[in-house]
């Protein structure tokens, strides 16, 4: 029975990664999870120097699932290096650092800094985070734009480059055609859904940033349609996410076109996740007769 897939020359053990920005850099999750059982880790986004995030409130509980506004809050790629990567060199599995930014030049400059690091596998670009003002969802909502981010950093990047595109567009196969077009190794989505919750109580928003992005199971229907979209709008890998709770769910998005999953809100609620949905998929494939998890790729 075979789990491994392939990204970009990059072998995975087995198809499940934690989605960036909901399970620290592994580190706060070890006490629950053996990170060697996961196909990566994938890094919560690191820019070039610290940031301090959005005021608070910043997370409120919604039907289904939660609304962020966290602001990409990081210590920055110094402290991230230092500490973080030299945890992750204790453990057998890839290790995908998510880059964000808010111009070019900031991503260009933690790309270039993470070049020589032997520890990181491949690079997520987060150009599609709702919630940080200057960058990140102007790169991520403009095809152009987002072409011109990739071809910039695919031409620096020592390691391959996943795009992680937005949901809030118009038409997901347009972006993610852009960011193939530009050099993508991959791209990865969906990022969070556009959101707002106001407290009729205390008459006022539940998020001090007004708006905020929705994850949880909630948006799993429409993160299925748009990987099943962009995987059949381009030839790189997909790398699915939003919504993703159990085996079944991640299942779905491999028969839809994703080459591997990321679980996400669902760490919050049940820390195991991540190492039940690996479980699930090997008890899946027994069950079923599934010799290889890339034999269900796309079959539908």
């Amino acid at each position: 029975m075979n789990t491994t897939v392939e990204i970009a020359g990059v072998k995975f053990k087995n198809p499940v990664m934690t989605a960036s920005g909901t399970f620290g850099s592994g580190m706060e999750y070890s006490d629950f999870v053996d990170l060697n059982k996961l196909g990566a880790v994938v890094t919560k986004g690191v820019a070039n120097v610290p940031w301090p995030g959005n005021s608070v409130p910043r997370v409120a509980e919604v039907y289904g699932g939660m609304l962020n506004a966290i602001g990409l809050q990081n210590p920055g790629i110094d402290v991230f290096v230092e500490r973080d990567l030299e945890f992750l060199k204790k453990y057998d599995t890839k290790v995908i650092v998510n880059v964000c930014g808010k111009s070019v030049e900031d991503y260009l400059e933690v790309v270039e800094r993470l070049g020589d690091e032997k520890r990181v596998d491949m690079l997520e670009i987060n150009v599609s985070c709702p919630n940080v003002k200057e960058g990140a969802i102007a790169f991520g909502q403009n095809k152009d734009a987002l072409f011109d981010i990739t071809e910039k950093i695919k031409k620096v990047a020592k390691q391959p480059i996943i795009m992680k595109l937005s949901p809030n567009v118009t038409s997901i196969s347009e972006m993610a055609r852009a960011a193939e077009a530009a050099g993508a190794d991959a791209i990865s989505l969906i990022n969070t859904i556009t959101g707002m919750k106001i407290d009729i109580y205390k008459r006022k928003f539940a998020l001090a940033n007004k708006t905020g992005g929705m994850s949880g199971p909630a948006i799993k229907p429409v993160a299925v349609r748009m990987v099943y979209e962009a995987s059949h709008a381009v030839d790189i890998p997909v790398i699915g996410m939003g919504g993703i709770a159990n085996a079944e769910d991640a299942i779905e998005f491999i028969m839809a076109g994703a080459t591997a999953v990321a679980v996400g809100a669902m760490n919050f609620h049940d820390p195991y996740t991540t190492e039940k949905v690996v479980d699930g998929i090997e008890e899946y494939m027994k069950k079923y007769d599934v010799k290889d998890i890339n034999d269900i790729r796309k079959i539908v």
